[in-house]
């Protein structure tokens, strides 16, 4: 049996940081388990098989942390009441996982074949590799507006999660962008802390459920920007404000801003199991509850199959339960 995810965070004195040195053991030629992803789930996932003395192998992708290490500050994650930085949170995640025999590496998989076990991966360094089980924690990609002063400001006032940054916005002026279920659920969401919040929306009419538009044209915090666009994020070290560009009239105008949310949808990062694995209408990983995809051996977690959640703590929870179904997996392909 699996034991309990114990934290061991060391919360005292730290050690420096710096990258954890890579394992020089040479690895098997069949591995027990694959990781693919170094998100919250893909840790998780590691520490549970690597307690499980299963030896697993992470690949961590180009997103070294996931999501979460591109977070200013974490403060809705449980045990870490003062709040924890996202990339601090994933380095202490990462070398839990290294202490209970998580080999990692630094890598990105460009090619997986499903046709097994064993699986085969590819990696971008040239790597091959063979595995009795995969877990796939590839997560999804908030879809960017892609103009200037995004990527720049993003973490200095340009977020795409309310529930996680909300909290910094109190008494502030806000911006969401977009114009259906996840803006307006997230505009709400804001006026519990930002004194008001303006939805900017391309066009006239939202695409929210109907309960959700009653919701947000009847709080009193809320206003609304029609047929408009966000042509660019301002500020120097901060959001400032926002160019606005009227679709119909292209008139441009300025509006000062603490803060943009930008609620214009997810890109699940599936590229590697496109004709593979079963996948919603929007892409996501199709699971079942032991988080199963549609491929014996082949498990999944975190947003790569999460439409709903997208937070630190489910991600955690379902890299737990496809590392013990991997296990018992793993058990069962053994006896046979």
């Amino acid at each position: 049996m699996l034991e309990g995810l114990s934290l061991n965070l060391n919360l005292g004195e730290e050690e420096p940081a710096g990258e954890p040195e890579a394992s020089t053991e040479p690895r098997p030629e069949i591995e027990n388990v694959i990781i693919i992803g170094s998100g919250p789930a893909g840790w998780s996932a590691a520490i549970y098989t690597a307690r499980a003395n299963l030896h697993p192998l992470l690949i961590t992708g180009n997103e070294l942390g996931g999501q979460v290490a591109l977070t200013t500050e974490v403060e809705n994650y449980p045990g870490f009441p003062e709040g924890i930085d996202g990339p601090e949170l994933a380095q202490r995640m990462r070398k839990q996982a290294e202490k209970f025999g998580t080999a990692v590496e630094v890598d990105y998989v460009t090619e997986v074949d499903v046709n097994g076990p064993p699986f085969r991966v590819k990696t971008a360094s040239g790597k091959e590799y063979r595995s009795q089980a995969l877990i796939v924690a590839t997560g999804a990609s908030p879809r960017k507006l892609n103009v200037p002063g995004e990527e720049r400001l993003t973490g200095r006032g340009v977020s795409y999660c309310a529930t996680c940054d909300g909290f910094f916005f109190r008494g502030k002026e806000l911006v969401v962008v977009g114009g259906g279920d996840s803006a307006l659920e997230e505009a709400l969401f804001l006026t519990r802390f930002a004194s008001r919040v303006r939805i900017v929306h391309r066009r006239d009419q939202l695409r929210a459920g109907a309960i959700l538009q009653q919701r947000a044209r009847a709080n009193p915090k809320i206003e609304f920007i029609w047929n408009s666009v966000v042509t660019s994020i301002n500020g120097h070290d901060r959001v400032e404000s926002v160019t606005l560009q009227n679709v119909q009239t292209g008139e441009i105008s300025e509006l000062p801003t603490d803060g943009v949310f930008i609620y214009i949808g997810h890109l699940p990062n599936n590229e590697l199991f496109k004709g593979k694995l079963a996948m919603d209408e929007q892409g996501y990983l199709i699971t079942d509850k032991l988080m199963r995809t549609s491929v014996p051996g082949i498990f999944a977690a975190g947003e790569i199959q999460d439409r709903h959640f997208r937070q630190v703590a489910t991600s955690v929870g379902q890299g737990v339960a496809a590392a013990m179904e991997a296990q018992k997996y793993l058990a069962a392909l053994e006896m046979r």
